[in-house]
């Protein structure tokens, strides 16, 4: 969400507010983080009131405190400008110690291909991540010498998971006479209503990931986990124009002259998307789990979540990663930092607090809605239902995606066309097999 998260999602371009605390890195070493070093320099997108912004806040406390006249230090970033800037940035004297970056092929398993991230393996295996990470989740951890994931080294380390679902305000359910959808056919049925009633049923930005991630996901209802291989990590051919894409491309148009997304929305950015559905003016959303704990914080009516109706696999993985870049002159903190990250303590609280940890005691969950969450995510990992986000194949597919499916939403392409320029910037970037 994009790693998506994004994500990513973010959440995806969500803005970390707070202060921009920047301090002098006075006295840094031979980049072990020994005794000359006062500060670690952290990156990272999350929105404050989101469970990982939460967590992570706190994560903080508990670094200071166990790291006696130790500063960490952070810069006010959004997803979106590391997505486009950390290959330069981290090719330069400016890169921070530790940052949040999205997995993939196309972003952090480009960055360790280009030499630009630290060789992770040995704290890994020593500290013990690779035990903590369930092998679904470990997937985006692991980059070979290609930039492809699933094995070799490791180069970042999730401390949560994020999936995808359907969000939907349950006050304008009511008000409309619609029951919860459990079938993709109820699902249609209830945007049909809302659509009568002048009611743009899906919440969408088409200048960020939302829609990509909607027709993707359509695609996933008609596909199966060799699909999935052959797109993501190259287990096979890709065929834009197979049943699962074509289904894909011809629904989200159809649904944009059914009005079930606004073509307006081809401009719309994710935040604006979220705060649409916040604010009771769109009954559904479909996106991730980083979006949950804010909802827990502000939404002012009833909502819910169920996982898309018909399809056994949905967009979603590891979160994003904790990369230390290798340029980094503090790493001994910054695996100190991941190590706190993964803590019971903080997975706990993520967990409270709407996230989707992945070392929390069970027990310790007690919020009816984050156990909904945390229950809806065993049951995916269960059926092996995690498919990853469609921007990952290739470097650069994410533009792509965003600037063909603009077309979709505003008219200005046929599904055909769409699915052939996709083709072409997948070969383009693709290993040659």
């Amino acid at each position: 969400m994009l790693t998506a998260r994004r994500r990513t999602a973010a959440a995806g371009a969500v803005i970390l507010a707070g202060a921009l605390l920047l301090a002098a890195c006075g006295g840094a070493d031979d980049g072990d983080g020994g005794a000359g070093s006062s500060t670690l320099r952290l990156w990272h997108y999350e929105a404050p009131n989101s469970a990982m912004g939460i967590a992570w806040a706190e994560a903080i406390k508990e670094f200071e405190a166990t790291h006696p006249g130790v500063r960490v230090t952070y810069e006010e970033k959004a997803f979106e400008q590391i997505q486009k800037t950390a290959p330069m940035v981290l090719n330069s004297s400016d890169a921070p110690d530790l940052m949040e970056y999205n997995k993939g092929n196309a972003t952090a398993g480009l960055l360790s291909r280009q030499g630009l991230l630290t060789d992770l393996t040995p704290e890994a295996t020593e500290r013990g991540w690779d035990d903590k990470l369930g092998p679904g989740v470990r997937t985006t951890s692991l980059y070979d010498a290609n930039g492809v994931m699933g094995s070799g080294k490791w180069y970042g380390v999730p401390n949560y998971a994020e999936y995808t679902m359907v969000f939907y305000n349950k006050d304008l359910f009511a008000e409309h006479d619609i029951p919860e959808p459990r079938t993709f056919d109820e699902l249609t049925a209830a945007m049909d209503t809302f659509a009568e009633h002048d009611i743009t049923p899906l919440a969408n930005a088409g200048a960020e990931y939302l829609a990509q991630q909607y027709l993707y996901q359509l695609a996933l209802s008609k596909a199966d986990r060799s699909w999935v291989d052959a797109y993501e990590l190259y287990r096979g051919e890709t065929d834009f124009h197979d049943p699962a894409w074509t289904y894909a491309a011809q629904t989200f148009a159809d649904w944009v002259d059914k009005g079930y997304l606004a073509g307006t929305s081809s401009g719309t950015k994710a935040e604006e998307a979220g705060v649409s559905f916040l604010q009771g003016k769109t009954p559904i959303l479909f996106s991730g789990s980083w979006w949950y704990g804010r909802f827990q914080d502000e939404a002012t009516f009833d909502w819910g979540t169920f996982l898309w109706p018909g399809s056994d696999l949905t967009l979603g993985s590891g979160g994003n990663l904790w990369v230390v870049p290798q340029s980094a002159e503090n790493k001994e903190l910054a695996y100190d930092f991941i190590d706190i990250t993964l803590s019971k303590k903080i997975q706990n609280l993520l967990g409270n607090k709407g996230g989707v940890p992945v070392a929390a005691d069970a027990s310790a969950v007690t919020d009816p809605k984050s156990k909904k969450l945390i229950a809806d995510f065993n049951t995916l990992t269960a059926r092996d239902g995690l498919a990853f986000y469609p921007d990952w194949p290739v470097p650069g597919f994410y533009d792509v995606l965003v600037s063909e499916t603009q077309k979709l939403l505003t008219g200005s392409t046929e599904p055909d066309a769409y699915l052939d320029a996709l083709q072409e910037a997948y070969d383009k970037g693709a290993p040659k097999r």
